[in-house]
């Protein structure tokens, strides 16, 4: 049987890229493709694949957030992360959030697809090329370092997210369903938490946290 995948990225290129790419390899088929998390989730649901080959920069819902909602909600779909973030930080939190895998978007075609065989056959993939660094900065870290996934519930990672991306408290609550009212009271919580005062820096914390990316 052939291993059913979705891929997800907010970059068209790439994705049509790596769609035509994987009509040549043998046994994998993409169901679909998915510009952001949401979109993701929705895919999943309808079509139930195999396997998400997941970025993680992805506005909206960013996918980290989508690998734990997807893993939670569907645990026999194996995620993938195909990112170009090396650092530790990203890499850690798509596993706890239930990835299978992690590779760089700099990674050969061969490799994905090989990496793609090993997590379908129940195994867990991380690159070569990031693996060393990763084990030397988790040997550095400190076992009372916390991040954006510990402090804030998932809710309030969601809002943190739209606000770093300059949506306002109206679009904010048309996109995740919820009042203007209680957007605000998560913003007021999340800057209690954080202990930050105004927008700008909240903005700062999302990107150094990996929720969103910088404007290009």
């Amino acid at each position: 049987m052939s291993i059913k995948i979705i891929l997800a990225d907010d970059h068209a290129m790439l994705r049509h890229g790596l769609s035509r790419s994987f009509e040549q390899e043998q046994g994998i088929d993409v169901l679909g493709q998915a510009k952001d998390g949401f979109t993701a989730i929705d895919l999943v649901k309808d079509l139930l694949p195999d396997l998400v080959i997941m970025d993680i920069g992805m506005t909206g819902l960013n996918g980290i957030e989508t690998t734990r909602r997807i893993t939670k909600d569907w645990p026999n779909v194996k995620v993938i992360g195909l990112s170009m973030h090396s650092s530790d930080k990203y890499i850690r939190e798509m596993f706890r959030a239930g990835a299978s895998g992690y590779l760089l978007k700099d990674c050969s075609f061969d490799e994905l697809v090989g990496a793609v065989r090993t997590v379908m056959s129940g195994k867990t993939y991380i690159s070569p090329a990031i693996g060393d660094m990763v084990i030397k900065e988790y040997a550095s870290k400190k076992d009372d370092d916390k991040s954006v996934f510990s402090i804030l519930s998932q809710r309030e990672r969601e809002v943190l997210q739209l606000l770093a991306e300059g949506k306002t408290t109206k679009q904010i609550g048309q996109i995740l369903y919820i009042s203007p009212k209680t957007v605000e009271a998560h913003r007021l919580r999340i800057m209690d938490k954080l202990q930050i005062d105004n927008i700008a820096q909240l903005t700062k914390f999302a990107i150094q946290e990996g929720l969103t990316e910088p404007e290009p």
